[in-house]
């Protein structure tokens, strides 16, 4: 199971570290501690805090755009089949879709809660591990 910290948790979900940390405390976010009593979050709870903040509605934000844009999200669902494996990734507002072999995806260790690099190009969507996470 994958476990961040208060401020990956943020960085991950666009809010800040005290919005995390008044979130836990309210039990709108599950968390546990670890061995250090540093307050930690399970990446399958992140995914579905990620999915359910998405659904509520937000201020429209202008952003820059260029030919390839890359958003850090959460995996949030993984369906593999005998060849393909289709993954489903939220970041942020965003809800993306990405095909890709089924070996990529073993390889990748793609599941739940999992931090992924969602890199779009023209209608291609390639899932890249970022080495920070």
């Amino acid at each position: 199971m994958s476990l961040y910290r208060t401020t990956q948790a943020a960085e991950l979900l666009g809010v800040s570290p005290d919005t995390v940390r008044r979130w836990a405390e309210s039990g709108r976010l599950a968390s546990s501690l670890d061995a250090d009593g540093r307050r930690v979050f399970a990446g399958e709870d992140l995914a579905a805090a990620a999915v359910a903040q998405a659904e509520a509605p937000s201020p429209s934000r202008p952003r820059a755009q260029s030919a390839r844009n890359r958003f850090v999200g959460l995996v949030t669902r993984v369906v593999r089949d005998t060849v393909v494996a289709q993954v489903e990734v939220q970041a942020g507002p965003h809800r993306f879709v990405s095909v890709v072999t089924r070996e990529a995806a073993d390889e990748l260790g793609l599941a739940p809660g999992v931090v992924v690099d969602a890199v779009v190009k023209a209608t291609n969507v390639s899932l890249e591990i970022p080495e920070r996470y």
